[in-house]
């Protein structure tokens, strides 16, 4: 049995609201019509229908989805508890529609894209820890307590009867909620007619009643010639701000787009050699990725928990087992439906706002895609254990190993490109990968202090700055790129981070994270600029079976 919520609440509309443009004392208007306070929280999500070509699929994987959709819902109700509690008594006492609406997309009452600040009156700050520790447990009782463990991405920390810390195994917190997921996967498995697939599913629904993850991991990693696809499970640490160490349950349903696929494939090969290449001293790139990796495309069609929540993912890049990583390398999944929806709805928008007019015309799709799919590749290039002794990053970086690991993928996907195009492996104007980088900062940027993405962006953008990259003109108020410095401004990033890494240094991480992990008045202001215009920030679905017709 689930506990109760994190609070016991009555609750009424919170009338504050985000930002420096809004206050109590006036409503946001967006082509002269008045907003209310919440309606403009909801205003940031622009509203995208996830559909695909069914038509592709055979009869038995259109029989699939449901189930795997299904399945998919369970992972939300289970990341709700993670991310917040139980959520029945925080909704059933909501009766305002836009604030209620606005607790699911967030999971919880916090904002997500405003760094979680409380928007539900009576409500404190989100724990760092969210729902995986003890409200009251500290670090220092943490790191003191004997328990082997507890640094499992896959156990609670709970009170036992006399208050001493315990841990509590996923699959025994959520035994029934599992059993029905895996349920469900096990019938998928026997519709499925791709044999890689077929052994996935039911190795995977074994995993999910387990909470014994790595074999089904590697199997996934074996999966050539599917269809379709599913991730699903406790796979991300992102919402665990006080170690890093939790993993929460999300699921994406996804199609594959096999003719965008297919001109990704050959890109994998690349890996050794750039991994050679890095801008780094030796020491911190003597692993080697692996190369029995795959690059394709996808129309996601359901998306639900952790993958969910704020800020919407649009590009995977699993597993997250180191050991299955060196071995076997990852796969990266595009996801170009949605891709295009933040690309058309958002990016451009931004770009007509902030980019120098000269150089909008170098911002492109195509760049975009580039960008977003090396970002993924890039996790792979690096390195995932410490040079001295300290374990692997992950653990050695603690709650900063997100931020810096998805700005590490973010400079090394672009210094990919730029050695790729030199190659002549890549076509386009390098400009258009450049220009659309940019803007793509401050697309990211907007996700705020609370996501790993756009803590990263944030340090980037002042790295970024202090070395040249970019001007900004104060009679226009648009960003110029300088082409060659930002070159120069990547490889010194790239270096800064993986040296970091390398060296499991977690006090130069947090020192970096404090000094230029913050977004300075003038970028605020600009960023303020984007709201004004009514841009969203990202992106909610309308999805599920019904919608694709099934």
């Amino acid at each position: 049995m689930m506990k109760k919520g994190l609070f016991l609440i009555t609750l009424m509309l919170f009338l504050g609201v985000q930002g420096c443009k809004d206050n109590a004392n006036h409503e946001k208007t967006i082509d002269d019509t008045e907003v209310s306070p919440m309606q403009a929280k909801l205003d940031k999500y622009a509203t995208v229908r996830l559909t695909s070509d069914l038509s592709q699929l055979s009869e038995n994987e259109k029989k699939m989805i449901p189930y795997l959709i299904n399945a998919g819902k369970i992972m939300h109700d289970l990341f709700w508890y993670e991310a917040y509690g139980e959520p029945a008594d925080l909704l059933a006492n909501i009766s305002d529609e836009a604030t209620r609406k606005f607790v699911e997309i967030n999971y919880g009452p916090w904002d997500r894209l405003d760094g979680n600040i409380s928007f539900v009156e009576g409500i404190g700050e989100k724990p760092k820890g969210a729902n995986y520790y003890p409200a009251d447990m500290t670090k220092e009782e943490f790191e003191a307590a004997n328990l082997p463990d507890k640094t499992s991405q896959y156990t609670f920390l709970r009170r036992d009867e006399a208050g001493a810390l315990k841990t509590v195994w996923y699959h025994e917190e959520f035994a029934k909620q599992v059993d029905q997921a895996a349920n469900l996967l096990d019938q998928a498995s026997e519709l499925a007619e791709d044999p890689g697939l077929k052994k996935y599913l039911s190795m995977r629904a074994e995993a999910l009643r387990t909470d014994n993850y790595q074999a089904s991991d590697f199997a996934w990693m074996d999966m050539k010639n599917n269809g379709i696809d599913v991730v699903i499970g406790p796979i991300e640490t992102y919402e665990d701000a006080l170690f890093g160490y939790k993993a929460s349950h999300e699921c994406y349903v996804l199609i594959k787009d096999k003719s965008w696929s297919q001109r990704l494939a050959k890109f994998a090969a690349f890996l050794p050699e750039l991994q050679t290449g890095l801008p780094v001293s030796e020491a911190y790139k003597k692993e080697k990725p692996g190369t029995d990796a795959d690059l394709n495309a996808y129309d996601v069609v359901f998306y639900a928990g952790d993958c969910n929540a704020g800020s919407k993912t649009i590009a995977i890049n699993l597993p997250n087992d180191e050991e299955v990583q060196l071995k076997q390398g990852t796969r990266r999944l595009q996801l170009k439906n949605a891709m295009q929806a933040k690309f058309d709805q958002i990016l451009l928008p931004i770009a007509d706002e902030l980019i120098d007019q000269e150089q909008r015309k170098y911002i492109n799709f195509d760049a975009f895609f580039s960008n977003t799919m090396f970002h993924e590749v890039a996790h792979g290039l690096g390195i995932k254990n410490t040079i001295n002794g300290k374990g692997t990053v992950r653990n050695a970086l603690k709650e900063h190993a997100s931020a810096l690991e998805e700005g590490k993928a973010d400079i090394l996907g672009l210094y990919m490109i730029t050695q790729l195009h030199k190659k002549g492996e890549i076509e386009g104007d390098l400009n258009g990968y450049y220009t659309t980088f940019m803007a793509s900062i401050f697309r990211s940027i907007r996700f705020g202090a609370s996501s790993a993405h756009g803590k990263a962006n944030m340090i980037r953008f002042t790295f970024f700055k202090e070395k040249g990259a970019f001007t900004r003109d104060e009679a226009t108020g648009t960003y110029k790129v300088n082409y060659e410095k930002m070159e120069e401004a990547m490889n010194a990033l790239s270096e800064l981070i993986l040296t970091l890494q390398g060296n499991g240094d977690y006090d130069g991480v947090a020192a970096l994270v404090a000094e230029k992990g913050v977004i300075q008045p003038q970028l605020q202001a600009d960023l303020d600029r984007l709201a004004d215009k009514g841009i969203p920030v990202d992106i909610v679905f309308e999805q599920g079976a019904e919608v694709l017709g099934l």
